[in-house]
């Protein structure tokens, strides 16, 4: 099975930044310890906007195909309560062999 990735564009409330990043570190270090990778990359010239990527080594173990425990689901609801997101966080992408 293929690796599959998703990509989201979040910005943050201005002032909202530092919960922001307190709420990923934690959410990061759940999807860590289930062996996913989680990256966040921040835009030079635009405060508070951001780029999510998780990874998953198979598709059923992605967030997107999976229900989330109460825990993270929580996470999940206090990052859309302080960021607004586009809907690619919705597109899962799938690996290519090359």
């Amino acid at each position: 099975m293929p690796r599959v990735l998703t990509a989201a564009r979040a910005q943050v409330q201005t002032g909202r930044e530092s919960v922001y990043l307190e709420v990923l570190g934690e959410l990061g270090r759940r999807l860590r310890a289930r062996g996913e990778s989680f990256w966040l990359f921040r835009h030079p010239a635009q405060p508070g906007c951001f780029l999510e990527f998780r990874e998953s080594a198979a598709p059923e173990r992605h967030r997107l195909c999976r229900a989330p425990d109460a825990e993270e689901a929580a996470l999940e609801q206090r990052l859309r309560d302080i960021a607004s997101y586009g809907t690619e966080g919705s597109v899962l992408w799938e690996e290519v062999a090359l």
